[in-house]
């Protein structure tokens, strides 16, 4: 009876922490490496969450290119084998490919998507750059895809068809790419850049575009919309 007793709480006890139950991808961008994400990789595990931390050759390919390599293969990766929901947590270019994937793609097992500091519409400082060759050779494809004209790969993509909370930045340290960017900034989106039709929750944080995956309230946010699908009070 002892056992039986010991066992049925400890089954609770994982279905109420989401282990074994909810997994989460977490999808790097533009010219970073899975290594940027170790912070959130570390909270959310933390939380009981079952975390595939990918890394993927951001500057290799174009958007659909990197979406169709990348995320099926995160999907049916075997550590999500138990995982009744998978939601994804995406840096910058990394909501792109979520947002292509799943523009042509069932949700399936999708849970919730949180974005940080996605371009959904595009950056001013792409259109400033992306005729340069250093940018070209620096960024790859995809980082040429994501421009504020109507064509760019980001606008093209329609509005979102799963539960997404955005999170974007305020704060920037990086001024000469502020000076193109209209409005509040991060260093390389606008606040208002962030945001798609479709969207179910919008958060703004005092932090910047390379650090805010490591700041505190957005790992607390994230955290909050993945589990209730809203974000803080």
């Amino acid at each position: 009876m002892k056992f039986f007793s010991l066992t049925l709480t400890l089954m609770l006890t994982g279905i109420l922490h989401g282990k074994c139950q909810e997994g989460v991808i977490l999808l790097h961008g533009l010219c970073r490496s899975s290594s940027s994400m170790n912070s959130m990789e570390r909270f959310l595990k933390a939380e009981g969450y079952t975390v595939l931390n990918v890394d993927y050759a951001s500057r290799a390919h174009s958007v659909q290119d990197l979406a169709a390599k990348v995320i099926p293969a995160a999907l049916h990766d075997p550590c999500f084998h138990d995982s009744e929901r998978i939601h994804f947590v995406t840096h910058s270019l990394g909501g792109i490919l979520v947002r292509n994937y799943f523009s042509s793609h069932q949700p399936g097992k999708l849970g919730r998507v949180v974005m940080l500091g996605p371009p959904n519409q595009g950056s001013e400082v792409v259109d400033q750059l992306k005729s340069w060759w250093l940018f070209k050779a620096l960024n790859g494809p995809a980082g040429s895809e994501l421009g504020t004209d109507f064509h760019s790969t980001p606008n093209s993509l329609g509005p979102v068809n799963f539960d997404l909370g955005v999170i974007a930045g305020d704060r920037s340290i990086n001024w000469i790419n502020s000076l193109w960017i209209r409005g509040p900034d991060d260093g390389k989106v606008s606040v208002e850049r962030t945001k798609v039709m479709g969207m179910k929750a919008h958060r703004v944080i005092h932090t910047t575009h390379p650090f805010m995956m490591k700041n505190r309230a957005v790992l607390n946010e994230t955290l909050a919309f993945l589990k209730n699908g809203t974000f803080c009070e």
